[in-house]
């Protein structure tokens, strides 16, 4: 059997339709196998990065609060307004991914995107949702 291979690659034949066609059933099987896993594993992993941008966040507003005692993203002279600008002179780390979606005097909603995945975080108190306005059903990490 090893004699004929060699044989038969040492001359000019090439491969037959029938050898081809088993290798690209081959490749297609794998594909079928490893693209929906690499499909999960790449929404797990913007998920994941969302919700590491909203708990790096998380500090940033809790000292806005104490350094002004408000949310609101309404300013009024001498108390800046709550938004993105305002967390990052807190912590200039904080990813561009995060947004304020809302601010009152006593809560606020921090959302965050990436690759798609959509999260927010309705804080004080940290509950999290899956949607960009902290509204729905709430979320157990």
């Amino acid at each position: 059997m090893v004699s004929k291979i060699k044989q038969r690659l040492a001359s000019d034949e090439g491969f037959t339709l029938i050898e081809l066609l088993v290798v690209i059933v081959i490749i297609g099987i794998l594909l079928a196998i490893a693209v929906p896993s690499y499909l999960g594993f790449r929404d797990r992993a913007n998920n994941r990065a969302a919700q590491a941008d909203l708990r790096a966040a998380l500090p940033a507003a809790e000292a806005f609060y104490g350094d002004n005692g408000t949310y609101s993203t309404t300013a009024s002279p001498p108390i800046p307004a709550f938004n993105f600008a305002a967390l990052q002179a807190i912590d200039a780390g904080i990813s561009s991914n995060v947004t304020v979606a809302s601010g009152t005097a006593t809560n606020y909603c921090l959302k965050a995107t990436v690759g798609g995945k959509t999260w927010s975080v309705k804080g004080p108190g940290a509950t999290w949702y899956t949607t960009a306005d902290c509204t729905g059903t709430a979320v157990t990490l």
